[in-house]
């Protein structure tokens, strides 16, 4: 491996297969919902491989939403939260008197998703509601807890489907843990 992140050993926590049932149970959720004008938006780069899946399951499950993207940083390079939440890519759509379903990886501090919900609120959406694929049982730095949610997770660095330590291990078809 190059760069700076040594290898590390992944111990599967959520494969493939049940990663894709569970997609699918949540745009069934989703879809129930009476949403207005609805569009999806991914917070970036960690809920790409998520946000691709949703939305193609939401189709199957009879909604077709637009979709956006935001890049929100709080992690950098490191595996702890810096407790800042930046934007580096904002949302282009239109948001005022739409349904908007925030698409994330991962639910830790409750930061970025509570920093991402307040901002899209100011903007005059009808309502804001959120979905992550992971919500780890950790203490939150923001009262905030998932509409929808994946996956409980203990508190572990996880990463693969879209889920990184330094860019790393994104393209990995499972959620792991990094054990060393």
């Amino acid at each position: 491996m190059t760069g700076s992140v040594a290898a590390q050993t992944i111990e599967p926590l959520f494969s493939a297969e049940t990663i894709a049932a569970r997609v699918d149970e949540l745009a069934r959720e989703i879809a129930a919902l009476p949403l207005a004008d609805p569009i999806f938006v991914a917070v970036l780069k960690g809920s790409f491989i998520f946000a691709a899946d949703l939305v193609r399951a939401l189709y199957h499950h009879g909604l077709e939403p637009d979709i956006d993207f935001i890049f929100l940083a709080s992690y950098r390079d490191g595996t702890m939260s810096s407790g800042r939440v930046e934007v580096l890519r904002d949302v282009a759509s239109e948001l005022a008197g739409r349904d908007v379903v925030i698409v994330d990886d991962i639910l830790d501090s409750g930061r970025t998703l509570a920093f991402a919900k307040d901002l899209l609120a100011q903007r005059g959406a009808r309502s804001v509601r959120t979905c992550v694929l992971i919500d780890k049982d950790v203490p939150r730095a923001s009262a905030i807890e998932a509409d929808f949610a994946g996956f409980r997770c203990p508190n572990v660095y996880v990463v693969g489907y879209g889920t990184d330590l330094a860019n790393r291990y994104r393209e990995l078809p499972f959620i792991g843990r990094l054990v060393s």
